[in-house]
């Protein structure tokens, strides 16, 4: 059986995966036999209760390459190591290929070495699309994502999942959150 990358993550073993499809499916099928009077009565619950705050920095043309490379891979199976779509990716090896990718900008290959890039550290109020968010305990950096915006990042989370958009807000990330750089001006 293979083991999360970072503690307390979810793992989506293939059945788990078929039935999540199975009742995503009814539930749709469901959803149509309603009036569309009652489907505009019920609006879905929003994510996160937070305002985040919209800060726009560096190249507006660089933040959305970074931007559209990093939510293109969403759904790109983790793999230890990896660095590659066709390999798969770690969170650091997304990060890494996203910025080579876009910007042919050379950044470590590990969360912990990103995390010294030089460049500003910024306040997670003052988070910018494209800035580097990382994660951690007592200080020790262990993962990284791509801010993207409204409170979300994209990252690559686990042994067995896949690249995928998150909330900063959701509960391992909040209690996690070491930092952010900012690798694009």
């Amino acid at each position: 059986m293979k083991t999360a990358h970072y503690p307390g993550s979810p793992r989506c073993l293939p059945v788990a995966r078929a039935a999540a499809g199975l009742v995503l499916g009814a539930t749709l099928l469901l959803a149509g036999c309603g009036s569309e009077r009652e489907a505009v009565r019920k609006p879905a619950p929003p994510a996160s209760t937070r305002v985040w705050p919209t800060t726009q920095v560096g190249d507006p043309a660089a933040v959305n390459n970074v931007l559209m490379r990093a939510l293109g891979l969403v759904g790109t199976p983790y793999r230890y190591g990896g660095n590659t779509p066709d390999a798969g990716f770690d969170c650091s090896g997304l990060v890494s290929y996203v910025y080579r990718d876009m910007l042919d900008l050379r950044l470590p290959r590990t969360s912990r070495d990103l995390a010294q890039v030089q460049g500003p550290k910024i306040a997670e109020d003052r988070l910018a699309p494209a800035d580097l968010v990382f994660f951690g305990t007592r200080g020790n950096v262990s993962h990284v994502g791509i801010y993207v915006g409204e409170g979300r990042f994209v990252h690559a989370p686990s042994t067995g999942g896949t690249v995928r958009l998150d909330h900063l807000d959701g509960p391992y990330w909040r209690d996690h959150y070491t930092g952010a750089r900012r690798v694009v001006n």
